[in-house]
């Protein structure tokens, strides 16, 4: 088979001659030719070509720059390539694959001097004609589920009007890059028309905004895409698009050959159904995000360039496109500045401060600290990622042990970014934060300059860089062990690990005489080890509740389960295998306790929790496992997190806290769409989708309880108007007001995913469109890292990293 990838990959471009670039893409062309007549490699090429386009964008260049050479010296195989893309593209547009779509039009548009008449424009003002209908839907065309007091209504109609208008001007720059000529007026012409959708701020805006303030001072300015990529493209006709970035291959043919676009081809119809199909993947508006935007030298493009908006849009479509192989993604991030024009980045691996020392009007942005950024981008991306969580956790890692020296000191500038601005950061953000940041350590030997954050520590917890030290450091440990995270710290930080964290074994408390009830917990704990009949526990159990009875307790059941489940815990310590297989034995017994008395259920969470209080990320993942045992419901997780130790909010600056009850929502809106998707599937016989239609019912009206119960809980911590209570007494004025910030916070987060599941929901039901495998198997699969439940699902000993501490540099 031929060996485009050769030619394509120019690994090495950034310090060789040019001219080596197009010797091979000569020779690859002339190659092809010569084997024109073999059927087999002139598939394969046609085949290939098409797959670089849709799977490893930044080579569309260099894979134009091939087919212009083969116009020269064997035109009819070039309008074959042409025929390829325009059915390929025909294809995308009935699937809603927007994203690929994009590609190929911009693999057309490097071809716009090969093409007759306006070539790719007229394609672009049918795409806009398609935007504009999507914008002026009725309100009675468009899918607005109800937002519980977000202050905001889904239009997810009018966003993918929004993708449509962008993928117009992401497609502008490479037409007037190519051979071609004499455009301008045509460029002019469509930005005139995109301008009325492009400057318009969307109500979703702030639905997805990364720093929403949260009560402090914010200098974040909220950067629409689309907004700021229309100002962009204006700024670039005003200088007679000079699109610097971009590599321009098909410039300098060989002397010998004929000039590259000298036989021309009149675009294949290409058909834009109407209307369009939305995708496999919600729309919704998009927001510059940038962890370099407060440097005192630029390390990447400004807003107000180009550069940033084409340099980004490649970057996001190669990592989000190559996510079964995260080596190939972290090579290509690498290589970054192969792909573009000379010139465009500083040499890799650049020193920061050696940036002050270049010259005036020569670029400063350096290529690792780009490619971060377009990480950063895709893992900090509300409402959701494209892909779960740990995959780009994995791409950074990747990264770092390719080029540690490159890379290394651009994600510690990133962390520091993103540490000074976790006050005003969107509560997810700032929990998906921590994950990475608590991951990629364990990958490197948990080394980081904690000294700079020394300040901090002394701050009282309610505060969010406390809040978010106490919580990294839980999550160390779960990935470790508590002495060695110890040893990687200052003095300032010993004290948030106490000697009860190294113990392996939390001790159990019914050892203790000074615990009420200690005998018959210890009975109850000796009868659980030997695997005795329920009969045998019975009296203990009884002689509980009877003895609580007598106190006056009034839930007697709560005491006789806080020592039955606290028995399970301290046997199933050893390991996640150990307290699985003592619930499975227990179950039948912890089934019941719920259905006699909600206040029973709450106190296996309580006695779960108390037990592992010194690792309650332990705790957390027990937690689940008795949610998927259906031993605890849902909403006995959500009240007994948000209504039963509620307060004035202290639980809410606690990681585990969000983590648990942010686990819990997502099992409830993940068994939503798995109705949603068997609803829809065809051929569903009429008996079957009215069970289904009902169990919709069912499960839609709990999980809009379940998202209420959280409102109501939050509303009141927001509004500084619940119970006052022995933690809060003595709160501050300053602590009361943070206190309420954090409600704040919270129900931003929660409101927002209550919007994306009704306005997922009723997408879904209305359009009626085919579920895809991807989606599918997404929805069976939990999405646990794309919903903020932490790095991996967990373990009681130490979890496994994904490679072995690599010897790099302290940031």
């Amino acid at each position: 088979m031929v060996d485009i990838e050769e030619v394509i990959t120019i690994a090495n471009a950034a310090s060789e001659p040019l001219k080596k670039t197009d010797e091979e893409i000569q020779a690859i062309a002339s190659t092809v030719t010569e084997h024109y007549d073999d059927d087999e490699v002139k598939a394969d090429f046609l085949d290939l070509t098409l797959q670089i386009v849709v799977e490893q964008p930044l080579k569309i260049p260099f894979v134009a720059a091939v087919i212009l050479a083969l116009n020269n010296k064997k035109p009819e195989l070039a309008r074959e390539c042409l025929i390829r893309a325009i059915t390929a593209l025909d294809e995308r547009f009935k699937a809603g694959a927007w994203r690929e779509i994009k590609l190929l039009l911009r693999l057309l548009a490097c071809l716009q001097g090969i093409l007759e008449d306006d070539g790719v424009f007229p394609v672009l003002d049918e795409l806009f004609s398609r935007a504009a209908d999507l914008q002026a839907a009725s309100p009675e065309d468009d899918v607005r589920p109800s937002c519980r007091q977000s202050g905001s209504e889904l239009t997810q109609i009018q966003c993918l009007g929004l993708e449509i208008v962008k993928i117009i001007l992401l497609t502008i720059p490479y037409i007037m890059a190519s051979s071609a000529s004499g455009l301008e007026a045509l460029a002019s012409n469509i930005l005139d028309r995109t301008d009325i959708i492009a400057s318009k701020t969307h109500e979703l805006e702030s639905l997805v905004d990364p720093y929403p303030g949260n009560g402090y001072e914010s200098n974040h300015e909220r950067l629409s895409i689309i907004g700021f990529l229309q100002k962009q493209l204006r700024a670039e006709a005003a200088e007679s698009w000079q699109l610097a970035c971009l590599p321009r291959p098909w410039q300098t043919p060989p002397a010998e050959d004929k000039p590259m676009g000298l036989t021309k081809h009149g675009l294949p119809s290409i058909t834009v159904p109407s209307p369009v199909l939305a995708g496999a993947r919600p729309q919704l508006p998009e927001l510059y995000f940038s962890v370099y935007a407060d440097q005192d030298v630029e390390t990447v493009p400004p807003t107000s360039s180009i550069a940033s908006s084409i340099l980004r849009d490649s970057l996001i479509d190669t990592i989000n496109t190559l996510d079964y192989n995260r080596n190939a993604t972290a090579k290509f991030l690498i290589d970054l500045d192969c792909y573009f024009a000379p010139d465009t980045f500083v040499k890799r691996a650049t020193p920061f401060d050696r940036l002050r020392e270049i010259e005036e009007g020569k670029s400063t942005w350096k290529p690792e600290d780009v490619a971060v950024d377009a990480v950063f981008s895709q893992l900090l991306q509300l409402p959701n990622p494209e892909h779960k969580l740990v995959y780009y956790h994995a791409v950074l890692t990747e990264s770092c042990k390719i080029a540690p020296a490159a890379i290394a000191p651009s994600l510690g500038r990133a962390i520091r970014y993103l540490y000074r601005n976790v006050d005003t950061m969107d509560l997810e953000l700032e929990y998906r934060f921590m994950d990475w940041f608590c991951h990629h350590l364990s990958n490197f030997g948990f080394t980081w300059k904690w000294t700079e954050w020394v300040d901090d520590v002394e701050l009282p917890i309610v505060t969010p860089k406390k809040a978010f030290i106490v919580g990294a450091l839980e999550k160390e440990i779960r990935l470790s062990f508590a002495q060695r995270i110890r040893g990687t710290l200052p003095d300032p930080y010993q004290a948030l690990i106490s000697e009860a964290k190294e113990k392996d074994t939390p001790d159990f408390k019914y050892n203790s005489d000074q615990t009420p009830y200690a005998p018959h917990g210890r009975e109850i704990l000796r009868l659980l080890r030997s695997k005795a009949p329920d009969s045998e526990l019975e009296p203990h159990l009884a002689s509980i509740k009877s003895e609580a009875s007598s106190l006056g307790v009034a839930e007697p059941l709560v005491p006789s389960t806080d020592a039955y489940m606290t028995a399970i815990c301290f046997i199933g310590s050893k390991s996640l295998s150990h307290v699985l297989s003592c619930i499975e034995r227990c179950k039948e017994r912890l089934l019941s306790l719920g259905p006699q008395s909600d206040a029973a259920r709450r106190q296996i969470i309580t006695s779960v929790m108390e037990y592992w209080k010194e690792k309650p990320g332990i705790g957390v993942n027990v937690v689940d496992k008795l949610l998927n045992y259906t031993i605890l419901t849902p909403a006995s997780v959500v009240d007994w997190a948000l209504v039963e130790n509620i307060g004035r909010g202290i639980i809410l600056t606690q990681a585990y806290a969000y983590e648990v009850v942010a686990s819990t929502v997502h099992k409830v809106t993940n068994r939503v769409r798995q109705i949603v998707i068997a609803r829809i599937a065809p051929g569903l016989p009429t008996e079957q989708a009215a069970l289904v239609d009902g169990t919709l019912e069912k499960e839609r009206r709990q999980m809009q309880e379940l998202f209420a119960t959280i409102e109501d809980a939050l509303v009141g911590v927001a509004a500084g108007i619940v119970d006052e209570t022995a933690e809060s007494r003595n709160q501050d004025t300053d602590g009361e007001a943070l206190l309420r910030g954090w409600g704040e916070r919270w129900l931003r987060v929660f409101r927002r995913k209550m919007a994306v599941e009704e306005a997922w929901i009723r997408e879904m039901l209305m359009s009626g469109r085919q579920v895809t495998m991807d989606e599918v198997e997404r929805v069976e699969l939990g999405e646990e890292m794309a919903n903020g439940n932490g790095v991996a699902e967990g373990r009681l000993d130490p979890s496994h990293s994904l490679a072995d501490p690599v010897e790099v540099e302290v940031y």
